[in-house]
């Protein structure tokens, strides 16, 4: 069996978890503890890792159940068919949280000049020099190929 990636609405991604294993679907939700503050207090929430989604474990055939749960909006696709997420993958992100203090997780955005390889596309593997950052993307310098490679989000 497959992992796939449920888009929920916004702040329901445990509710419908809970919902799902009720069903009897496999289905995580990785979680994180965060402090949170309050004009009179600080408390720890649990937090989920990732914005409106949801990891379900179903056979091909009966991905249409998870429909019959409020909340799920639809699959995550990718390349015109349902994402796919492989199982070391799943494993990589329990061990991960399981063992917070053993990792260190840096978020950065890139900056004019990073050298970067290009992970999935057309140009898979190809050594990039970012040219110009954007509040709407980049502009990357391919320089293997002597051309330039505008990168935009989509606009939802």
């Amino acid at each position: 069996m497959n992992w796939y990636v449920l888009y929920t609405k916004p702040k329901w991604e445990k509710k419908v978890a809970d919902k799902l294993k009720e069903m009897g679907i496999k289905a995580y939700c990785p979680t994180t503890i965060q402090v949170r503050q309050w004009s009179d207090r600080k408390k720890k929430v649990e937090m989920p890792l990732f914005s409106s989604y949801v990891f379900v474990q179903v056979e091909e055939r009966e991905r249409n159940a998870v429909f019959a749960v409020s909340g799920v909006i639809r699959y995550l696709f990718w390349l015109g068919k349902p994402a796919i997420v492989k199982d070391q993958e799943i494993v990589a992100i329990q061990q991960w949280l399981s063992e917070p203090d053993s990792f260190e997780v840096e978020v950065r955005t890139w900056q004019a000049g990073d050298r970067v390889v290009l992970e999935q596309g057309v140009f898979k593997d190809q050594l990039a020099v970012v040219q110009e950052v954007k509040s709407s993307g980049y502009v990357l310098v391919l320089e293997a190929l002597g051309c330039v490679l505008k990168v935009e989000k989509k606009k939802r």
